[in-house]
């Protein structure tokens, strides 16, 4: 019964306030230990893969359905890594596989546990705006991100692999699927999100540091993109379970 609760049995939805991604980049041998064997890393130049920190603002997050005043707000914190799923159909998806997941609420944790398998966990993070300047600060995840929102001639990332915005943008995110993999069997549970009018805008990266990227393994991560969305209604479908084909 547990087991299935953590199959995201419900679609759920949410409206964000907003949604900062910054996006790294790590040479492809790095980051293919931390994913399943369902999975194969979506890459660069046959060179890069990615690792995304997303820093989301939610309001009213429910069931479907249920009315706006039944949700609660929080703040997410997800590590994502881009990865392609070729499906029992032989289709290939694009999407996300968490590594880790982050909130400054012990009900979405809770919550979050009871009916996904992202493993939550509470933190301290804050978001605070003023004057354009957007700043995620969290001590004990090691979280202390300052950006520019208003700079409209936002340059990419010194250190950024891509060659303009337009190559950035494919690993700005948010992808259409997301992937859970069972570690027993072939099975792979794959969420599909559904969003409108979803326009990504470049913002300038003044400081950044993640607690995440100091494990041995990701140190030297390079920066590759910062974008942030605004007032975007998003939702989740009822989780799918696929039966991978080796």
């Amino acid at each position: 019964m547990l087991a299935f609760l953590k199959n995201h049995p419900f679609a759920v939805e949410a409206f964000f306030e907003s949604s900062l991604v910054l996006t790294y980049a790590l040479p492809i041998a790095v980051l293919e230990p931390l994913i399943p064997p369902q999975l194969e890393l979506d890459v660069f130049q046959e060179q890069w893969a990615f690792i995304a920190i997303a820093i989301v603002k939610t309001k009213h997050l429910r069931p479907k359905g249920f009315p706006a005043f039944m949700g609660s707000d929080f703040v997410l914190t997800g590590y994502r890594v881009f990865v392609r799923y070729t499906n029992s159909e032989g289709k290939r998806l694009r999407g996300l596989y968490i590594l880790k997941s982050e909130t400054d609420s012990k009900k979405m944790e809770f919550f979050g546990n009871l009916f996904t398998h992202y493993s939550y966990t509470t933190t301290d993070i804050s978001i605070t705006e003023e004057n354009d300047m957007m700043v995620v600060k969290s001590m004990a995840s090691g979280l202390d991100i300052t950006v520019d929102t208003g700079n409209e001639t936002a340059t990419l990332p010194a250190e950024s692999p891509f060659n303009n915005w337009k190559e950035a943008r494919r690993f700005a995110g948010p992808l259409p699927f997301t992937f859970t993999c069972n570690r027993h069997s072939d099975e792979v549970l794959i969420i599909e999100g559904v969003r409108e009018n979803w326009t990504p805008i470049p913002v300038s990266v003044l400081h950044s540091e993640a607690g995440f990227l100091n494990a041995p393994a990701l140190q030297g991560a390079r920066l590759a993109n910062a974008f942030i969305i605004r007032q975007i209604p998003y939702y989740w479908k009822k989780g799918k379970v696929d039966i991978w084909r080796r």
